[in-house]
């Protein structure tokens, strides 16, 4: 059996279930980007934990199994032949994922965005977004940056999907606090040397949210400058999902992180990341607050169609770690 009829088998298994204690209009759907993630199932379990409050109301964990674009359209798609009363995606590509939500609203389903949003132009096919700031999930990595070089050196940036919004955001967010600017769109301009900083050739890498990629351009960035590079800097926890993969491949430049002569800072603030962090393998995290989206998510499709207005725009906040506050980072 193909691999990308996983995901519509099993949401067709999972709406069979459900249409014998619930009616299909009754069920919101939230669409990760992948399911094979730790953090898009801390969204999972806030989407769960309020559905299950709320009367008649069934929350739908379905995306692909794997981060793929294609994979996720279809999944859209079919949720909206089968008329689900609500549709949450984090969308892994901006513009091919706001065509597919065009067809939602066209249909009558009311479609709200997470995690990540669409681009500017696009915003009118959706009716909210909840989710971190991205752009400040790359301010707040900079700022870490700053703090730990205050004199720059070079530097490889690491992110998701080159269409994903969210990651763009967060590079922006990076490149203009280490240029001292704050003029450009997403993704930024590459950094050429402002206030010291200077990308290196290979990067950014684009992981397409795929842990395996992730640890071994790490492994090969690593390999190929050495001592030479001075800062890695990701702007998701791809790198570290796998924790064996993340700690094997830093494990020859483990020296040089602990003593921040190489900084490693990382998105997100899963509990194995935090280990990392605690162990010495990593300088600091940026989290966001997953289980509070999913929440927010499902609370908001009801509201939405049950004809109240609701926020274009909900924030859930960040969490800054380091070595020195890993214990009592997280506020949530």
């Amino acid at each position: 059996m193909k691999k990308a009829l996983l995901p519509l088998l099993a949401l067709g298994a999972a709406l069979c279930v459900q249409s014998l204690t619930a009616r299909a209009e009754d069920v919101y759907a939230l669409v990760p980007k992948a399911m094979n993630n730790p953090y898009f199932d801390l969204a999972r379990d806030g989407c769960n934990s309020v559905a299950d409050k709320l009367k008649g109301a069934k929350c739908l964990y379905i995306g692909p199994s794997e981060a793929n674009e294609q994979e996720q359209i279809q999944i859209i798609q079919d949720l909206i032949t089968r008329h689900v009363k609500g549709i949450a995606v984090s969308p892994a590509n901006a513009p091919a994922i706001a065509r597919a939500l065009k067809s939602a609203q066209d249909a009558g389903i009311p479609t709200i965005t997470w995690d990540s949003d669409l681009l500017p132009q696009d915003k009118s096919y959706r009716q909210a977004y909840v989710g971190t700031k991205n752009y400040d999930i790359g301010v707040n990595l900079a700022k870490l940056l700053q703090q730990m070089k205050p004199k720059g050196g070079k530097i490889c940036l690491q992110s998701g999907g080159a269409a994903a919004a969210n990651h763009n955001e967060r590079l922006q967010g990076i490149r203009d606090t280490l240029a001292g600017t704050h003029d450009s769109s997403p993704p930024g301009n590459r950094l050429t040397g402002q206030h010291g900083w200077t990308e290196v050739d290979g990067c950014p890498l684009f992981t397409d949210d795929d842990s395996a990629k992730a640890d071994q351009q790490l492994s090969d960035i690593l390999t190929k400058y050495g001592n030479q590079l001075d800062a890695f800097v990701s702007t998701g926890a791809f790198t570290q999902w796998s924790d064996n993969a993340y700690r094997q491949a830093v494990q020859s430049m483990l020296p040089r992180i602990k003593s921040k002569q190489l900084v490693v800072l990382v998105a997100d603030t899963l509990p194995m990341q935090l280990q990392q962090l605690k162990d010495g393998y990593s300088n600091g995290n940026v989290g966001q607050r997953p289980f509070e989206m999913g929440a927010k998510a499902v609370l908001m499709l009801q509201d939405i169609s049950s004809g109240k207005k609701v926020s274009d725009t909900t924030y859930t906040g960040i969490d800054v770690c380091t070595a020195d506050n890993v214990n009592t980072c997280l506020k949530h």
